[in-house]
């Protein structure tokens, strides 16, 4: 079941991380970011929509994937510490993923406002989180929920 439908009010980001790390987040129900720092958590609020891009199946020496594989809600507006190790402590915060299917950014280059006829598309990804727009959302959401994505649309 999908979480509440977009209100006007929601933006959506994507964060860029490898599939590997994006699976242990959809299991614990968690995003973690930009090397677990706070400031792109703290940019989102309740209600906001993420989707994570991973340009790899695993952060040093993964495969090539450059793939959307998880998408999800913003749960809440909290944004706490997690000690992974003694010397580790990221920032993460609630979302509620939904299941989808992984999707190839390939089959909508020419399709989303920030890759539409660019060669070096993949710089837009550079910083590790990024806002996009709400067309752009509903494409990649579309092709990752398919009917279940009609749904998002109010």
């Amino acid at each position: 079941m999908l979480p509440e439908a977009m209100n006007g009010q929601s933006r959506y980001w994507i964060g860029v991380v490898s599939a590997s790390h994006v699976r242990r987040g959809v299991e614990g129900g968690f995003a973690q970011l930009c090397h677990g720092k706070a400031g792109p958590l703290r940019r989102m609020r309740a209600g906001d929509w993420l989707i994570y891009y991973s340009p790899r199946t695993d952060m040093a020496k993964g495969e090539s994937l450059q793939a959307f594989t998880a998408i999800g809600q913003v749960a809440d507006d909290r944004v706490y510490e997690y000690r992974m190790t003694d010397s580790f402590v990221p920032f993460r915060r609630n979302i509620r993923y939904l299941p989808c299917r992984e999707v190839k950014i390939s089959s909508l280059l020419d399709e989303l406002s920030f890759t539409q006829g660019k060669r070096n598309w993949g710089y837009t990804f550079r910083f590790g989180h990024v806002e996009i727009g709400r067309e752009d959302f509903l494409k990649i959401a579309a092709a990752m929920l398919g009917d279940a994505g009609d749904r998002l649309v109010m």
